[in-house]
């Protein structure tokens, strides 16, 4: 996941907070075994040249080095890197997918994962993926409707009442920002509309429950953005109140709906 979310001057989710190790870590768990299959089924193997844009901890990045070992790189990116291990073929650089260059015809394969949802920008930036693909190579998108994620069993109405609350502020304060947190229902049909041909879509859905990487997720998402949930009308109390209703056996809720998508450039 990109380390970053643009505001004027300040980032919604960045990597120097005490708290993006955890959220890394989280998505990792949850999504890292999408992205390696929908990778595996899309033909990655020995010698071939990937981007991954923003990498985040680099858990894709190091799992495509050691596919396309020997003779292989893979570049991974981030408006702020992480610390990622050193591997042979890998290089970590600090870029900006939407105002630095990217070489065009490069990659035999581009992987961005909960990346072009967050950016205002992100039909350009589609096109610039586009570019940096040689003909035939493969772009890889996972992405996320989070605008779906209906509560299934809480220990209470004001619980239920809460944790909708807590949905709603949260995409109020990406719509400030410019992101489209329902754009994983869309970007199949955006890489139909970019040029891309083959385009294929896998849909996955699971549970937030006590002891889940995606329910932990969430449990940072309210220390991580704590700050905009603030200024979105939640109070203090409330967002303990979440994170203990986060502990309780009692809840599930529908997890975000993922999106694995992937084109080739004719």
């Amino acid at each position: 996941m990109a380390g970053a979310v643009r505001e004027t001057g300040s980032y919604l989710f960045d990597n120097g907070s005490a708290h993006a190790a955890g959220q890394h870590r989280c998505l990792a768990a949850w999504l890292d075994p999408v992205s390696f299959g929908a990778l595996r089924a899309g033909g990655v193997g020995p010698g071939m040249r990937c981007l991954d844009v923003g990498t985040g901890a680099g858990s894709v990045a190091l799992w495509l080095a050691e596919r396309v070992a020997p003779g292989g790189s893979v570049l991974a990116t981030d408006l702020v890197p992480l610390p990622v291990p050193v591997r042979p073929g890998l290089t970590v650089l600090r870029h900006d997918v939407v105002r630095d260059e990217l070489p065009p015809g490069a990659f035999d394969l581009v992987h961005a994962r909960l990346v072009l949802s967050h950016l205002p920008e992100r039909e350009a930036v589609l096109a610039r993926l586009f570019a940096a693909l040689r003909p035939g190579g493969v772009l890889h998108l996972l992405e996320f409707d989070a605008e779906y994620a209906p509560v299934l069993t809480v220990p209470d109405e004001r619980a239920r009442e809460l944790y909708e609350r807590y949905q709603r502020a949260k995409l109020r304060a990406f719509r400030a920002r410019g992101s489209h947190q329902g754009w994983g229902r869309e970007c199949a049909g955006a890489l139909v509309r970019a040029g891309f041909t083959g385009v294929e879509a896998e849909v996955r859905i699971g549970t937030l429950a006590p002891g889940t990487p995606q329910l932990e997720m969430q449990l940072h998402n309210t220390w991580h953005l704590r700050e905009a949930l603030l200024r979105e009308g939640l109070g203090e109390d409330e967002l303990a109140e979440l994170r203990g209703l986060f502990a309780d056996p009692r809840f599930r809720a529908c997890s975000n709906v993922v999106y694995a998508v992937r084109g080739r450039r004719p």
